[in-house]
């Protein structure tokens, strides 16, 4: 008799809880009418509160406003601000109204907002004035003639936002029933959200969510937070980002929960002061969030007893930094979360029963409503458990599809809506998963994508560089870094790291600068003439000496 054959690598998440087949608008609704009086959300720098009623009379007032400024069901909405309570109520405004919210990074320069405003169509755009050194008035200025669609800005802060506010205030008694009779128009199936990811042919590809992705998500997300009405949730990671938006605002609000704003962007003493006064019981953040905070020199002078759970995601995390958080505050819950934006973004998440052996070494096992495999990335065949493949998705949660690329898109869903993520994984006997490489050569630096290719593609519009390739090594903050090796043209000078910095400066996102330069007159490459990336990072460990980064134990 011959033996069983092993199982294959792949899970499906059974749940007893049903999924939502509510809007977002419909959702927080529903929580309106259960916790109206309990904190909603609460925004540390200026010291403003919302009850879950009042919330939702801001929400409402900024979708009437909106509405009587032209936008309707399908138009875009773009929000560029760094994190603040303006943020949050147009995300509920705009799905109210079946407005599609395209989230720009608060880090984008010109060049890339530029591109965003005009691949997703935007025609209104709500934006910050200026954050520390970013003066977005004068970019949104600078862009606008070439961007044609782009037909009202609001700025924060400003008159133009007052207006805006007020107006739809003014319409609150007539505008119930039509938010109401718009409601009821919308399917939780309409794109409601673009949030666009790093584009591996040089330009970002907008990934397109629905009500049902995104309202899912943050709900079971939540679900295995163990959150209720009485929990107060920490966001110091972006709204602009599913992290903050989905997985902070979404599971706090679809669980009557409270959102707290510790900081614009992320400082790690605002933090742990915001969890110590508002008595947090949650707190989220990539590892480099929460390496910062342990080392924060008052750290032992706040009271983080509240803590009892939170979620870190975004990049691998070093085991003993799992540990700290755990121990020292107080965290014993805490989830790891592994996904990508085109899955809104979760799919997978350790239990809070998990062992902390569970939570430091994997990513943990497949969330409720959805189905994980691993795959040949050759024959497309599911592998056995323990063996390497490409890891796929498939669910609620996989996005509609890239805004207006329908060949980008089919490249990454296959015909039996299975996402692939690009990512190499192994899945164990008990269906918990492992993320062991990356099929292509994404970097994450700090929780941040950056693919190669973009930096690449605007780096070779230097007049003096031939060649340029970028590369990821390990640093020991965060995470990985960028580098990149250059060819110079004949008769030019050697460009130095600080050269390549001042030219990426105020047109490049800070993230996507490389921090190393190396100049070389030829690339490793395969006998088909591909360029060995993998070599050029080995080499570059030892170039650099970044033999000890490169050790660091991560999950």
């Amino acid at each position: 008799m011959s033996p069983a054959p092993a199982l294959p690598s792949y899970a499906s998440g059974i749940s007893d809880v049903p999924l939502l087949g509510d809007t977002i608008g419909a959702n927080l609704d529903r929580a309106v009418a259960a916790f109206g009086d309990r904190d909603a959300m609460v925004e540390r720098e200026t010291g403003r509160r919302w009850t879950y009623r009042q919330l939702a009379a801001d929400v409402d007032a900024l979708a009437l406003g909106l509405l009587a400024r032209g936008v309707g069901k399908g138009d875009r909405v773009g929000i560029w601000a760094p994190n603040c309570a303006e943020w949050i109520l147009t995300q509920y405004a705009t799905a109210k109204i079946g407005a599609i919210l395209v989230n720009i990074n608060p880090a984008y320069r010109e060049h890339e907002l530029e591109f965003v405003l005009n691949q997703a169509g935007i025609g209104t755009l709500v934006a910050a004035a200026k954050f520390k050194t970013s003066d977005y008035a004068g970019m949104i200025e600078s862009v606008r003639p070439r961007c044609e669609r782009l037909t009202d800005v609001v700025l924060l802060g400003t008159e133009s936002w007052q207006r805006l506010l007020t107006s739809g205030r003014e319409e609150a008694e007539r505008g119930a029933a039509r938010l109401a009779e718009i409601g009821e128009r919308l399917s939780a199936d309409d794109p409601i959200n673009i949030q666009y990811t790093s584009g591996t042919t040089g330009f970002p590809k907008g990934a397109t969510l629905s009500h049902h992705n995104i309202l899912n998500n943050g709900y079971f997300v939540g679900e295995l937070c163990g959150y209720t009405e009485a929990d107060r949730i920490c966001i110091p990671v972006p709204f602009y980002h599913c992290f903050g938006m989905v997985m902070g605002n979404l599971a706090a609000t679809s669980h009557g929960a409270c959102m707290v704003i510790p900081a614009p962007s992320f400082d790690p003493n605002a933090t742990l002061d915001a969890v110590q006064a508002e008595r947090c019981t949650s707190l989220y953040g990539v590892p480099t969030m929460f390496i910062a905070e342990l080392a924060e020199p008052g750290f032992d002078s706040f009271d983080l007893s509240s803590l009892r759970t939170g979620i870190m995601a975004g990049s691998p995390c070093p085991v003993e930094v799992m540990k700290q958080v755990i121990e020292r505050m107080g965290m014993a819950e805490v989830s790891i979360c592994y996904g990508m934006t085109e899955t809104s973004p979760v799919s997978t998440q350790t239990r809070s029963d998990d062992s902390v052996e569970r939570r430091v070494s994997t990513v943990g096992r497949v969330g409720p409503h959805l189905e994980t495999k691993i795959i040949d990335p050759e024959t497309g065949l599911t592998v056995p458990r323990g063996v390497p493949g490409e890891l796929c998705t498939r669910g609620y949660s996989v996005m509609l599809g890239y805004w207006e690329e329908p060949g980008k898109t089919s490249e990454a869903i296959d015909a039996a809506r299975w996402m692939h993520t690009g990512d190499l994984a192994v899945m164990d006997e008990d269906g918990y998963l492992n993320i062991t490489g990356r099929i292509k050569d994404m970097v994450i630096r700090g929780g941040e994508n950056v693919y190669p290719r973009e930096v690449e593609e605007f780096l070779y519009t230097h007049p003096d560089i031939l060649d340029a390739q970028v590369i990821g090594v390990p640093d020991a903050r965060y995470g990985e870094e960028l580098m990149v090796w250059i060819r110079m043209r004949e008769g030019t000078a050697e460009l130095t790291a600080e050269d390549v910095r001042r030219f990426c400066a105020d047109k490049l996102a800070r993230y996507k600068i490389p921090r190393y330069v190396h100049v070389v007159d030829e690339f490793p490459m395969t006998v088909t003439g591909k360029v060995r990336k993998v070599e050029m990072r080995q080499r570059s460990i030892e170039l650099l000496g970044l033999g000890d980064a490169a050790h660091t134990k991560h999950a």
